[in-house]
């Protein structure tokens, strides 16, 4: 059986926009019979992948995920001095080993997440193409490789239709973020003021919108097997247990940009369960099908005992779900974020943390 760490986060974000749908409005799904505010699972792992925070603890592990090797080989093979009707040629032919590319383009069809290693090796191809002045051979394509892989795409894997073989196996699952009770999506109507319009002329505004909002407590849930991320990480449980760490640092702590800039939404986890063991792994999203309407103690409150309440039933009824339980509550002031890194460590011995 493989070891399972779940996290199970409680987030409470102030008036926001923190990820929109296609007419600019907050993401929403209906839930337990009412609306509720939604925070997709790709907009998540995108600002944990690429903030500052995940990238500064996993620095020289993360991949690059894009379209434009084709482009980018292309420009240091012009720059070194090969001819681009030749260049365009050699660059389309490495492009080809990551994906299908654009007809009569470089760049591929479909984003495809790129090792460091790989990159390295496609960069030393291209200037050593330039410098011998001929194109590749088919034993040099040989450029994707599962030997050295980087945190991220252990974590959220990677699929290459063509290329089966190469594929790695996401040892994480991010479920949407789902707020634990009702909204209504409000409408922020705003004006801007031109500071040179003095008036005299023109009393109105330079420019008027409107943009949507809510405020909501949200219930997040990752899933990583973690057998799989050592796995992936070809056995390399120091790498895997930084992964780990900086995981959850960033799903703790790290907020969706959306419109941060006009509402500074940004939010530390008000409650934390961590929890391991070889046990089928299970949401607690079905605490909240009845929303929360914090009446008894508040919101926040009320939420960590509907979450907790729904723990000792799953335990009841298919015995223990899990092994060891670390919480961190900053509601109440109990637990401690040095304590939940330990817990979540590959070298977490003390079995401990309910």
């Amino acid at each position: 059986m493989s070891q399972f760490l779940q996290l199970h986060i409680l987030t409470s974000y102030p008036p926001s926009n923190l990820n929109r749908d296609d007419m600019g409005r907050p993401k929403t799904a209906r839930m337990g019979g009412s609306e509720r505010l939604r925070i997709s699972s790709q907009s998540l792992k995108r600002h944990w992948r690429t903030s500052d925070l995940f990238e500064h603890s996993l620095d020289g592990h993360i991949g690059t995920r894009t379209k434009n090797i084709g482009p980018s080989v292309y420009d240091v093979l012009v720059a070194n001095g090969v001819a681009e009707k030749k260049a365009k040629e050699w660059a389309a032919d490495i492009a080809n080993v990551f994906g299908k590319a654009k007809k009569e383009q470089l760049e591929i069809e479909q984003l495809v997440h790129v090792s460091q290693a790989e990159w390295k090796g496609v960069m030393a191809l291209a200037k050593q193409l330039a410098e011998e002045q001929r194109a590749p051979e088919k034993a040099e394509l040989e450029l994707l490789r599962k030997d050295l892989m980087d945190a991220d795409i252990a974590l959220f894997g990677r699929m290459l239709a063509s290329k089966p073989d190469k594929n790695i196996e996401a040892a994480c699952q991010v479920a949407h973020a789902i707020s634990v009770h009702s909204v209504t999506i409000e409408d922020d109507y705003f004006t801007a003021v031109d500071d040179l319009n003095d008036g005299q002329d023109d009393l109105g505004a330079a420019h008027i919108g409107e943009r949507g909002f809510a405020a909501a407590l949200f219930y997040s849930y990752l899933c990583i097997n973690v057998d799989q991320l050592v796995e992936n990480l070809n056995g390399n449980k120091d790498l895997a247990d930084k992964t780990l760490k900086a995981l959850t640092e960033a799903a703790v702590k790290v907020s969706p940009t959306g419109y941060q800039n006009s509402f500074g939404s940004r939010a530390y986890a008000s409650y934390v369960l961590a929890e391991q063991g070889e046990q089928q792994p299970r949401s607690l999203s079905v605490a909240f099908l009845k929303p929360v309407d914090g009446r008894e103690q508040g919101m926040a409150l009320d939420t960590i005992d509907a979450l907790n309440k729904q723990i000792e039933i799953f335990d009841q009824v298919y015995e223990p779900c899990a092994d060891t339980r670390y919480a961190l509550d900053a509601v109440t002031g109990q637990g401690s974020f040095k304590e939940l890194l330990a817990f979540v460590s590959l070298n977490n011995e003390t079995g401990s943390g309910e």
